[in-house]
């Protein structure tokens, strides 16, 4: 059986709603409304799709100094992915309405874990219902599944490391993932403080979907990367957003356009503020506030 490891297509998904290897997962979420996602969930879905809360499944809870969406605990989320029915050799495929703006969390959380046989659906719920896809309004239940999986450290980012690097003056790329106005300290419609940790650049990860929320081919995903300027292979480098989820997304797209996969800091934009110590590059003020 092919595997698919990035992205997967409507049409693909649609000859293979009954194969018993696969395992659908919608991902849909509101940060502003955080209960709509379970709402579309019952309103209509993917059939077979089990439902994905992004604080709740692909999240802990915060804590004391910690960003908005914090890595759920490793036996907690393996627990999690036993009851949607995953097991190691399932092909996963994860979907929102989004641009896969929160389901890419989940294709990069199975990543972490070592399950690389996760796909996300181009286009979304969109592009689904755009094809006349069959739709269920039945809570899926399956069985148990067996996954197993430990979560790769090295794949993670901590605010400590950053602020190492910073103060020793090392070389490392970090890549926001987040819009413009917000990176460069202009309008931010979430945290308390716009703008961006020192040394970052900014590639949002919009650049790499259509108006329809479909992806950009693999050059025009390339041409993005190439926009920030070279990534050098020596030095680590991750990337960030406001609260690691949209990260996950430049994660998928630097996939596609070719790079080793980055590290995640998982705290992000908002872990950072956390500590007003930190230094806030605010570029549109053309200073940097500490």
């Amino acid at each position: 059986m092919r595997r698919y490891q990035s992205l997967i297509s409507v049409k693909t998904l649609a000859e293979n709603l009954d194969n018993p290897a696969f395992r659908i997962v919608d991902c849909r979420f509101s940060l502003m409304n955080p209960d709509q996602g379970q709402k579309d969930y019952a309103s209509g879905h993917i059939p077979g799709a089990s439902y994905a809360n992004l604080n709740t499944d692909l999240a802990a809870p915060i804590s004391a100094g910690s960003g908005r969406h914090p890595l759920p605990d490793v036996a907690t989320f393996v627990a999690t992915l036993q009851r949607w029915g995953l097991s190691n050799d399932t092909q996963v495929v994860v979907y929102d309405d989004a641009g896969g703006g929160v389901a890419s969390r989940l294709w990069w959380m199975l990543r972490w874990l070592g399950h690389r046989d996760v796909a996300l659906l181009d286009g979304g719920f969109a592009a689904w219902m755009q094809a006349d896809g069959v739709v269920s309004r039945q809570h899926t239940s399956l069985p148990v599944g067996s996954f197993s999986g430990s979560g790769a450290s090295e794949m993670v980012w901590t605010v400590a490391q950053i602020e190492a690097w910073l103060a020793a003056d090392s070389a490392f790329t970090l890549v926001d993932a987040r819009a413009p106005t917000r990176f460069m300290g202009e309008h931010e419609p979430i945290d308390p403080v716009a703008g961006h940790v020192p040394g970052a650049v900014n590639l949002p990860f919009t650049d790499a979907l259509h108006e329809d929320g479909t992806w950009r081919s693999a050059d025009e995903i390339k041409a993005c990367w190439a926009g920030i300027g070279e990534i050098p292979a020596e030095t680590p480098w991750g990337v960030m957003c406001g609260s690691g989820v949209t990260a996950c997304h430049l994660a998928l797209s630097a996939s596609i356009a070719g790079f080793s996969d980055p590290c995640l800091y998982v705290g992000s934009w908002s872990e950072w503020l956390q500590d007003s110590a930190r230094s806030i590059v605010v570029e549109n003020a053309h200073h940097t506030e500490s």
